[in-house]
């Protein structure tokens, strides 16, 4: 075989990819074992029938061949209208194009941010892909700490610290941590990007899954709209993780180069996928309710077991996810991950997947019904304190 491209064989930073867990996990079950699957964001509830019914009336109905590259009028203005009801930032079609979910709107976005070479800085911890995307496009990938103890939020002194970049990535709300940033907290990273000329990613795909408090868009901040890229995705809000629809919103002539990048990569999502899209996005809030729900039932459900049991839990106002400090177990989190999905056939994410600030933590995906997601969350207190017990017991004979 020819030489391979330093690129492709550097993506992941030579090391794990963060999904190691989660594919033994699956391996488990197909071999029949009993594993509860508490890994990824996949939610329990398909997709709403009526959406099936619009994406087969229109594949039936001939929306079968290529499609508007951009994304259909359609979908482009009812992504630009959710967003002008959720932000009240003035949004028009020609902000928006559509996506194959919102991992390639993060890939758009750092494209039109970065040339090779630039440094990319982004948060830790971090959803897994995060680092990976931007190798894609030839810059450097800079993690910038949110400390356990800060909340998870990032502190302006650290970001000050970090080198010279052409952009920042956030995620709020947060995944893994469930963090959503204070409109402080926003202010003091748009005034950060703003006196350094840089351009602000903002992955909202979890702005309807917010528990306390509300979601604030940094594109609605003073002087933002013009230097802020969001990536956003039906995959939470509606339940549609597998149909890819995702989308990029930002300055127009921003717009017009993601579309050129579409055009040249996938060049647009079929037809009928969109019209279920734009269908999903014509239900409203109401939908993304019912979606959310058992979420918000859950997060508190299983922050009460772990309260009960006295499990550190890390404060989480947000997302499916809840994150547990494991580190009196003297485990890592892969090693706690690990000895669970092993002993206790209960598969849950280690920290360190999500970056060095998440190490000693596992998250947990609140993506089973609620009576196996108790029981799970039982488990997990139970397997946690005996692994504590022998932590101490190795200490005292130390």
């Amino acid at each position: 075989m020819t030489r391979l491209s330093h690129r492709i064989k550097t993506l992941t930073g030579g090391g794990s990819d963060g999904w190691d867990i989660y594919r033994k996990s699956c391996a488990m079950k197909d071999r029949g074992m009993p594993v509860i699957e508490l890994t990824i964001g996949e939610h329990d509830r398909k997709t709403d029938p009526a959406i099936l019914k619009a994406m087969h009336d229109s594949a039936t109905g001939g929306h079968t061949g290529y499609a508007t590259i951009p994304g259909t009028d359609g979908l482009r203005d009812a992504v630009a209208k959710r967003i002008v009801e959720m932000t009240g930032v003035t949004t028009e079609r020609h902000n928006v194009v559509i996506t194959a979910g919102g991992q390639a709107a993060l890939l758009a976005a750092h494209m039109i941010a970065c040339d090779p070479g630039d440094t990319a800085l982004y948060i830790d911890p971090y959803y897994a892909t995060y680092p990976g995307t931007i190798r894609a496009t030839g810059a450097m990938a800079v993690a910038v700490t949110a400390r356990a103890e800060r909340g998870f939020q990032p502190s302006i002194a650290d970001l000050e610290e970090a080198c010279e970049a052409r952009s920042l990535l956030i995620n709020s709300p947060n995944n893994p941590t469930g963090a959503v940033y204070s409109h402080e907290k926003l202010q003091e990273i748009a005034e950060f990007t703003r006196q350094r000329d840089m351009w602000l990613i903002s992955d909202e795909v979890y702005d309807t899954q917010v528990w306390e408090g509300e979601h604030l868009s940094p594109r609605a901040l003073s002087g933002m709209e013009s230097r802020t890229l969001v990536a956003g995705s039906l995959s939470k809000s509606h339940a549609m993780t597998g149909s890819r629809i995702g989308w990029l919103v930002g300055p127009e002539e921003a717009v017009r180069h993601a579309i050129n990048l579409a055009t040249h990569t996938n060049y647009g999502l079929p037809g009928f996928l969109q019209d279920s899209g734009e269908f999903a996005l014509q239900q409203g809030p109401a939908l993304e309710d019912v979606i959310a729900a058992p979420f918000r039932r859950r997060h508190k459900a299983v922050n009460a077991i772990f309260s009960r049991e006295k499990l550190i839990v890390v404060p989480s106002a947000a997302t499916m996810y809840i994150m547990v400090d494991i580190r009196s177990t003297g485990l890592t989190g892969i090693e706690f991950a690990e000895a669970l999905l092993e002993e206790r056939l209960v598969a849950v994410m280690p920290g360190e997947s999500f970056g060095k600030a998440a190490a000693g933590h596992v998250r947990i995906a609140l993506t089973v019904d609620d009576a196996a997601l108790e029981m799970a969350a039982m488990v997990i207190a139970e397997f946690y304190w005996n692994r504590a017990g022998m932590a101490r017991n190795v200490a005292v004979s130390g």
